[in-house]
């Protein structure tokens, strides 16, 4: 007898296997796709894409962040890129660059003429802007292009999950039981799509004394090592409360950042280079 699991994933190839895959655009190359994804918002998603891409772009890794949050972007304002869209003769959309590490960057927020302008779009006009972003846009000899993915399990996430192939995710949270409840629910949404979990980052996980060092955890400890060991992640990693980060991100200097606790999240998804 078939476990209810089987039959699950069986409705979702049955229902989405027929699917086609978006391909690159003329002169586009990606050798690694990486989503990194929420199950809600406001967990330090965007810091996660911004962070780990300047940290591989510092080992050499040529690098790109396509920002598919379409009505919640803040992947420029992190990087303090106030450079718009332009296209080529070919009709492909050339990304801006990051001013240190040279980082390519696609984004909404870049279409628009002021960054305070809403994007007030439904569903299939969404995920049709972040197709376009990944099948239109002159990725240059990328060894790793992140997906700074919408948060939630809806129709957009869903939609990249089907249409763009994936090396993996990293799956970003905070220490409430109630986020780790929606983890759970990102988590499995990923095994469903057959998408391996290269890692969890517990964000916001504690703070630490400015004088004696002791870690003090606001919301309770997290439920970090019993999701690893629930759906068998390999890395995990507790980024603290450090006003650094938030400092950084304001000033629109997150590569001027240097910071310990993404290293081990970059070192697992360098592996794939190897």
């Amino acid at each position: 007898m078939k476990s209810s699991e089987e039959e699950f994933q069986k409705k979702v190839e049955e229902k989405f296997g027929g699917i086609k895959q978006a391909e690159l655009g003329k002169g586009a190359s990606v050798k690694h796709v990486i989503g990194i994804v929420s199950g809600k918002g406001g967990v330090g998603k965007s810091f996660v894409s911004s962070y780990l891409a300047v940290l591989l772009a510092r080992r050499g890794y040529r690098v790109g962040i396509m920002d598919a949050d379409i009505t919640g972007p803040s992947i420029p304002y992190a990087f303090g890129i106030k450079t718009k869209i332009y296209g080529n003769q070919e009709n492909m959309m050339l990304p801006g660059l990051t001013a240190k590490e040279h980082i390519q960057v696609i984004s909404s927020n870049m279409l628009l003429d002021n960054d305070t302008d809403p994007i007030v779009w439904r569903g299939p006009m969404i995920a049709g802007m972040v197709s376009q972003f990944y099948t239109q846009t002159l990725w240059e000899y990328l060894d790793f292009l992140l997906i700074d993915m919408p948060p939630g399990t809806g129709d957009v996430p869903l939609t990249i999950f089907q249409t763009i192939k994936m090396d993996g995710i990293v799956i970003t949270t905070s220490p409430q039981g109630l986020v780790s409840m929606v983890v759970e629910k990102a988590a499995n949404m990923a095994k469903m799509m057959n998408i391996p979990i290269l890692g969890l980052v517990s964000n916001m996980s504690y703070v630490k004394c400015p004088h004696c060092g002791e870690e003090i955890y606001l919301y309770g400890k997290d439920h970090l090592d019993e999701l690893m060991a629930t759906h068998d992640i390999k890395t995990g990693v507790r980024v603290p409360f450090d006003s650094l980060i938030a400092s950084y991100i304001d000033k629109g200097a997150v590569e001027e950042l240097d910071v310990p606790y993404l290293d081990k999240l970059a070192d697992s998804v360098s592996e794939l280079e190897k």
